[in-house]
């Protein structure tokens, strides 16, 4: 028996919202310090998808560019499907477009060119069956801010144990 107020809708989305995450640029956490986020439907051909459904994808080297009102995805490499001929095989470095609300262009060009900053693709998933690049505005991290971040994240680490052996009473007197 279901309990109350529990049943599915018909046409309701799952818990998980069909979300499956491709690939993750960790890198860019790693050497920029992301402002804002921002998710961006992707512009594919038929075999890209494929590959990306089987995750041949490199987000290392991208980078997001806004030119002429309109959002590109630059230096994303997919690599081309196995089962693709030569007549239709696809550059796997072409620049893709990026779908965008028109205010949200406009609002991450202003912000890209007044502050300097740029745009990396932090993750690539499907959601509802469709690729989505989730764009991150970001601003370079000198040596020392990585280092500095390394080292909170060690201490922040050491805290954590210390006041979990404590409260498990594993340190006590």
């Amino acid at each position: 028996m279901a309990a109350a107020g529990k049943t599915p809708k018909k046409g309701a989305k799952s818990a998980d919202d069909g979300t499956k995450v491709i690939a993750t640029n960790r890198r860019a956490r790693r050497e920029y310090e992301i402002l804002d986020t921002v998710e961006a439907g992707l512009v594919l051909r038929g075999s890209e998808v494929k590959s990306l459904r089987d995750a041949k994808v490199q987000l290392a080297e991208g980078f997001g560019r806004i030119k002429n009102g309109e959002a590109w995805l630059h230096a994303v490499h997919i690599s081309p499907w196995i089962s693709t001929g030569l007549h239709d095989r696809i550059d796997p470095e072409r620049i893709r477009k990026l779908l965008l609300n028109k205010h949200e262009i406009e609002r991450l060009g202003a912000r890209q060119d007044q502050e300097h900053l740029t745009l990396v693709p932090l993750s690539i998933y499907f959601k509802g069956g469709r690729a989505k690049v989730e764009l991150g505005l970001a601003r370079g991290r000198k040596d020392w801010d990585k280092r500095q971040a390394i080292a909170q994240r060690d201490a922040d680490r050491e805290a954590r144990k210390a006041m979990s052996r404590r409260m498990s009473g594993k340190d006590a007197v």
